[in-house]
């Protein structure tokens, strides 16, 4: 909590979210997610109800859905959170996942397929988009993590979605590349005597999730 608050308020509210969810009505039930805020395009578009790209960030679909969501967060939060700092992760959090949950809405208006879309892995992209920048001016390197170890993780990342039925794949992307942007806009790291404040971990680190 006193390194990374931010992170564990997001793991929390996202826990606390699906139990009330779960416990009203189930969390693998449409209908009841779409009551509970989960976005689907029509109701977005012609309704209005522009609050679900913010309120299906934090509604996830079963057990295995919000487990692995919240895995990832915590791996990337805690490293992401204490370089950025608070607010900005914040900002990069929820900026970075309303714009992957835009993109998505744009790619099923361009198919004319629509669905009933939740989950907090736009969000999650676009921290993963922005580590990727951070690490990128940190020299290709910070405390465990490297380019190339970033990159891996989010080839990776993005081969199982696409390569998986169910998954949201337009929101991953959108969220990584607006997480990347938003890194750009807001993090400028202060260097001292031309170099890093910012304390680079041993060669022979490595990461693993």
């Amino acid at each position: 909590m006193k390194k990374e608050p931010m992170t564990v308020l997001f793991i929390l509210l996202n826990i606390l979210i699906f139990l009330v969810v779960d416990f009203t009505g189930g969390s693998e039930n449409t209908v009841h997610m779409i009551e509970c805020g989960a976005a689907y395009p029509p109701l977005i578009l012609e309704n209005g109800e522009v609050y679900r790209l913010f309120t299906c960030m934090f509604l996830h679909f079963g057990i295995y859905h919000i487990a692995n969501n919240m895995l990832v967060l915590f791996v990337l939060g805690q490293r992401l959170e204490p370089v950025v700092g608070k607010l900005k992760f914040v900002l990069i959090y929820l900026l970075g996942g309303l714009g992957g949950n835009i993109f998505s809405i744009a790619m099923e208006m361009k198919k004319s397929e629509y669905a009933v879309s939740a989950g907090a892995s736009g969000a999650i992209f676009a921290v993963m988009g922005a580590m990727i920048y951070v690490v990128i001016r940190h020299r290709g390197k910070i405390q465990d993590l490297s380019v190339r170890q970033m990159m891996i993780m989010a080839g990776f990342s993005l081969y199982f979605g696409f390569t998986s039925t169910g998954v949201d794949n337009a929101a991953h992307v959108g969220g990584m590349v607006c997480g990347f942007i938003l890194a750009a806009l807001l993090y400028h790291p202060r260097k001292s005597s031309g170099r890093s404040m910012w304390k680079e971990a041993p060669e022979s680190g490595s990461f693993s999730a």
